[in-house]
């Protein structure tokens, strides 16, 4: 069964309200009020925050800083050297008391970490050839030979780290504090 244009008009006054206050035409039920819907009525209502001008009417700038994401100002996409391997481990500190007698709030999750490990191998490199920068969010590992700039997944404690150099394996140890939010999560 198909239904025309005025089967549906009158489903819609069969449901409608009465109780509701409508003064205005759009309320009622129109051929015009069922074309004008599009794709750009779909997803939440724009605000006026949303139309708002950017403070700075000089600038020529296409985002604002909100908009940009932290550490976006160190990728660099014309560099020709690789990406080393690296691998991200997390680590927690555990007693006796966590893992015999279970009396602390320690699960073996990555929410119950407190550091961020980031084992970068880089062969053929020596240790004064490595430059590494570490900032809340982005860490920036450069050597003659390679370029890794790692986005962290979690945001860390940058000016207190630890970095190693395993000269065996040819790897750089980097261990940072992760810094997060204590909740029923993260404890």
């Amino acid at each position: 069964m198909s239904f025309t244009p005025s089967m549906i008009e009158n489903l819609v006054e069969l449901f409608h309200d009465e109780n509701e206050n409508s003064d205005s035409d759009e309320d009622s039920p129109t051929k015009e009020t069922f074309s004008k819907f599009g794709p750009g009525h779909i997803g939440p209502e724009k605000t006026s925050e949303d139309n708002a001008p950017v403070q700075n009417s000089d600038s020529k700038d296409i985002w604002s800083e909100s908009e940009v994401p932290e550490g976006s100002e160190f990728d660099v996409i014309d560099d020709p050297r690789p990406q080393p391997e690296y691998d991200i481990l997390y680590s927690q500190a555990v007693t006796s008391e966590d893992i015999f007698l279970q009396m602390g709030n320690k699960t073996p999750a990555t929410s119950s970490c407190e550091n961020m490990t980031i084992k970068i191998k880089l062969p053929s490199t020596k240790m004064s050839e490595v430059e590494l920068d570490v900032k809340s969010k982005f860490l920036d590992c450069r050597t003659p030979n390679y370029k890794l700039g790692l986005h962290l997944p979690h945001p860390v404690d940058h000016k207190n780290g630890k970095a190693q150099w395993d000269s065996k394996t040819e790897t750089l140890i980097v261990t940072l504090r992760m810094v997060r939010d204590f909740d029923e999560f993260n404890f």
